[in-house]
């Protein structure tokens, strides 16, 4: 978990400002519309006000621009008078707070609206925001009708408040978190900018644009439909390899993707991420009567939520010092403890070895408090202030942890090249790192860990989760219930050979082939369509890891 004391002051800002280059780019789109009225939401240092001259904009352009920081507002007016934006206006004060005080943002008037928005809105978790930020992040999601979750991020508020305050027929270009294709807390926006705009386009960089971060970032272009009745195109995606794509007119990419609406833009962008044969595909495998959700064969639970993992996960040397054996339970919660598909008794004593925190201790009631050295145990953990904990703080006692129970099954949140259900054979505990799954009737535990393992059900996985800097994959409940799961009537699946494959040398892709060869063909799809799936797979994990064949050839070469 990330903690506010733990953040740079940038970061708590938002603050990375966009290259020049790529700015000038998106002003270069904007200004083809000729507008009169321009909004900068976060403008900063004012690099768009650079960036609009070296476009073309004329000086009678109106600018208007917001930015939080006095010292950086102050920089931003002073460049808009360097380059020779005389019409321009930089209010040192909060966009969000402006915008909702001139008016509600369900009726916004024709003579305030802008022509165009450019910009780099802040990259600010809703949770670092001050309260007053929170509540106005809040109140525009509320103004437009929108569900709102308390995982958004100030970019998504910055969004929706200035397309709203766009004319029809108005652009929007901007500089957002490439996480705009899939996270959940986006998902308002997404819908919010597939009724609004005419066509959208996301331009999408192979490699990070912003050095000293994890955060990958995408171009936005939007343009907003001109009335109700002009068709919505949907949205398509633009890949490009460094910065090439600045040479060209910023016309001809805006028309290059071929759109795509319909379940795409009503939920997660990533379908756009593949070709047409690829979702085509998909879609064939969706009606397949051995082609299933994982909801229609599995229950998915979150693991034990303790409140103070290092206190209630500890190493077989903890247990022995502190006579805790009674309270002890085998446990696993990370990758490195499950590194096949098959945790054992063989797989839990060398976790141990290794000096993993393999056990789980679980006090069902006070009895601990009647042995010397169990209640020396947790008097150090008062010590330490556990008890105050939220999770701990609001049960009794605060060491008593609920909801203790174990699955065959487990499957952890977490992963970098592609999620693996754990057969849990010797009745292990897990964590809130992992989850417990449960067969419904009809589906055998090792047929739905075996068959798991394949291309479409990794595509699916690459198609619903979500990941963040670094390139982990990440799966919540909701997103694991939506997978496409293969259950075919023919092949066999070894179990043991299959873990013994994930555990070797060979490539996941290599693992995920060989088995997809039985899971797929056991359906009796192709092999040219297996392929067609597994490429799909790669080339959504390798945008993942933010990765290109070259790189993986160079880096060959250079081991």
């Amino acid at each position: 978990m990330n903690f506010i004391a733990n953040e740079t002051a940038q970061k708590l800002r938002g603050g990375y400002y966009t290259p020049q280059d790529l700015a000038t780019f998106l002003c270069e789109w904007v200004l083809e519309i000729n507008p009169r009225r321009v909004l900068e939401p976060s403008c900063g240092d004012g690099v768009f006000f650079s960036a609009l001259r070296n476009a073309g904009a004329k000086a009678s352009l109106d600018v208007t621009g917001f930015e939080l920081d006095q010292d950086e507002a102050t920089k931003a007016a002073n460049r808009a008078k360097e380059v020779g934006l005389k019409a321009s206006k930089v209010h040192a004060s909060d966009f969000l707070g402006w915008a909702l005080e001139k008016t509600c943002l369900g009726l916004f008037p024709q003579d305030l609206m802008f022509d165009a928005v450019v910009g780099n809105p802040p990259f600010v978790r809703y949770q670092y925001l001050p309260e007053p930020f929170q509540a106005q992040a809040e109140r525009v999601f509320r103004e437009l009708e929108l569900p709102f979750t308390k995982h958004t991020n100030a970019w998504v508020s910055f969004i929706l408040a200035s397309m709203r305050m766009l004319r029809p027929g108005g652009r929007l270009a901007m500089v957002v978190p490439a996480e705009i294709i899939h996270v959940m807390h986006a998902q308002s926006l997404r819908s919010y900018l597939g009724r609004e705009c005419r066509r959208m386009v996301i331009i999408d960089p192979e490699k990070l644009w912003f050095a000293g971060t994890l955060q990958g970032a995408v171009l936005l272009l939007a343009e907003k439909r001109k009335d109700e009745g002009e068709r919505a195109e949907g949205l398509g995606i633009h890949e490009v390899r460094d910065r090439e794509f600045l040479r060209e007119s910023p016309a001809r990419i805006f028309a290059a993707p071929r759109s795509i609406n319909g379940k795409t833009v009503a939920g997660k962008w990533t379908r756009a991420l593949l070709d047409e044969k690829t979702r085509a595909l998909l879609d064939e495998l969706g009606d397949h009567p051995h082609v299933h959700r994982f909801a229609d064969v599995a229950d998915v639970d979150v693991g034990i939520v303790t409140g103070a993992n290092k206190f209630f996960l500890v190493t077989d040397d903890v247990v022995s010092t502190h006579g805790l054996e009674r309270w002890a339970h085998p446990m696993f919660g990370r990758s490195e403890h499950c590194p096949g598909i098959i945790y054992d008794a063989k797989q839990h004593a060398a976790n141990a070895k290794a000096g993993n925190p393999t056990n789980f201790l679980w006090f069902p009631d006070d009895g601990p408090l009647k042995y010397k050295k169990a209640k020396s145990y947790i008097e150090a953990g008062e010590a330490e202030k556990l008890h105050t904990r939220y999770k701990c703080r609001i049960r009794s006692p605060w060491f008593k942890v609920p909801s203790v129970y174990a699955t065959e099954i487990g499957m952890l949140k977490r992963s970098h090249d592609l999620p693996r259900l754990i057969l849990n054979k010797v009745g292990a505990y897990t964590t809130d790192t992992a989850y417990r799954i449960r067969t419904l009737k009809g589906t055998s535990v090792e047929q739905l860990v075996g068959c798991f393992y394949n291309g479409l059900t990794a595509l699916s996985a690459e198609l619903e989760g979500r990941h963040y800097g670094g390139g982990v994959l990440e799966l919540v409940p909701s997103e694991i219930e939506k997978l496409v799961l293969p259950l075919p009537t023919k092949g066999h699946i070894d179990l043991r050979e299959l873990d013994r494959q994930i555990r070797s040398p060979m490539s996941a892709q290599d693992v995920l082939e060989a088995n997809s060869r039985v899971v797929l063909g056991g359906l009796g799809l192709s092999r040219a369509k297996q392929d067609c799936i597994l490429h799909g797979w790669v080339r959504l994990r390798n945008r993942r890891h933010r990765t290109t064949s070259e790189e993986k050839v160079e880096a060959s070469e250079a081991a």
